[in-house]
């Protein structure tokens, strides 16, 4: 399956997770009491066993360093990847996940992990293979998931010249902003400046599988495909913006937090159905096959390293900006109608919006804008409009 998606030039990455086993199964026998202190910690599968893990402790302290990283992440046995013996382990793990094709790792509570010990870790890991389409020497894209959104002891920055981080705080502000808690055109400094992660440093989402179902890091702010237009407009900023390597959301409906994907009677994963509009049924969500979010991967692709340009605001919820000479997007979260003449970038023509609707040869199943040749183009969203926002680029010209 890994071949088959690389022949089709859709890369694996890989949820890898190594700095704890898990705190139940077949191999974890308790006697009572803490889960901490009461299970055998043996994998003979691996192997693993007692002497390969920390010292029983739970985590409590965030301020402590080695609380944090050398205790049991909710219970679960931590592994002491300081032991050669672990390393080795870990190493041969990753190893024979790129021997199989796949592209690179997410890094999962990279947070409780020492960096130097991941350090080591990436360090020995082998090159992508050249025949499964990787160029020659290519090195395994890694992103590592660390929560910090400030005033504790471990910081995303030590773990940054290991390879990508997860930068939370993008999550929650995203969210707040589109939620109406603070005005569109403060996104004008969007990046950096609001304590964010260098731009080619800083894995970037407006949600994820924990913080969707309110399991901390942002609580009931972050946005959800449950917030339909708010949610869209989040998602086609993040695509639109130049700041950081974007990631998109593609999950499951649900109402228990901690239900898991629809199954049936046996408890077998039901396959997504496909309806007529590319979207997903049988409980899926699969926000990647939404129109408005595939069409802005697709101008992502377009808009390239294109900088940023012609930035625009009312002042409060309207904004719209340029990626020089290869897009345009225009955003109207206001309480009121948006039309104005903007600054495009773009040469003359007519446009798709690839919001509205999607190119098919010389036609646009939704709004079309018109760029004269001076660049500029009247931009109308309308506040009763489905998504509120409005996108162009150099190949949705008709």
């Amino acid at each position: 399956m890994v071949r088959r998606c690389n022949n089709a030039r859709v890369r694996i990455y890989v949820d890898a997770i190594f700095n704890h086993m898990g705190g139940t199964g077949a191999d974890m026998r308790g006697t009572g009491g803490s889960t901490a202190n009461s299970v055998i910690r043996s994998y003979p599968a691996v192997p693993y066993d007692i002497l390969d893990f920390h010292v029983p402790c739970p985590i409590f302290d965030y301020q402590n360093k080695d609380n944090v990283r050398n205790c049991d992440l909710v219970g679960a046995p931590d592994l002491n990847q300081a032991l050669e013996d672990v390393r080795e382990k870990i190493v041969d793990y990753l190893s024979r996940l790129i021997a199989l094709g796949v592209a690179g790792f997410r890094i999962d509570s990279a947070k409780h992990i020492w960096p130097n010990d991941l350090k080591v870790i990436f360090g020995r890991l082998p090159n992508l293979m050249t025949d499964h389409g990787f160029p020659p020497d290519a090195k395994p894209f890694i992103y590592q998931e660390v929560i910090d959104f400030g005033g504790e002891a471990i910081s995303k920055y030590e773990y940054i010249e290991l390879g990508a981080v997860t930068e939370f705080r993008y999550s929650f502000n995203i969210s707040g902003v589109f939620r109406g808690l603070a005005r569109l055109d403060t996104l004008q400094n969007w990046g950096e400046p609001w304590g964010f992660l260098p731009s080619d440093l800083a894995l970037v989402f407006v949600e994820n599988h924990d913080n969707e179902r309110n399991h901390g890091a942002g609580g009931a702010q972050i946005l959800t495909y449950k917030d339909g237009k708010r949610y869209i407009m989040a998602v086609t900023f993040g695509l639109a913006h130049p700041y950081g390597i974007s990631r998109i959301m593609s999950s499951f409906f649900f109402t228990d937090t901690e239900a898991g994907p629809p199954m049936d009677a046996n408890e077998a994963i039901i396959s997504p159905s496909i309806n007529p509009d590319g979207s997903c049924g049988n409980g899926w969500v699969c926000q990647h096959r939404w129109r408005q979010i595939y069409n802005m991967v697709k101008f992502k692709n377009v808009a390239g390293t294109a900088p940023l340009l012609n930035w625009w605001s009312n002042g409060n919820n309207q904004i719209a900006f340029a990626r020089s000479g290869k897009g345009f997007v225009a955003f109207n979260n206001e309480g009121s109608d948006m039309d104005v003449i903007l600054e495009t970038s773009l040469p003359a023509g007519t446009y798709c919006d690839v919001i509205s609707g999607s190119v098919s040869g010389t036609t646009c199943s939704g709004k079309t804008v018109i760029v004269q040749t001076d660049g500029t183009a009247n931009i109308v969203i309308g506040n009763a409009e489905e998504d509120g926002v409005l996108a162009i680029h150099i190949e949705a010209k008709l």
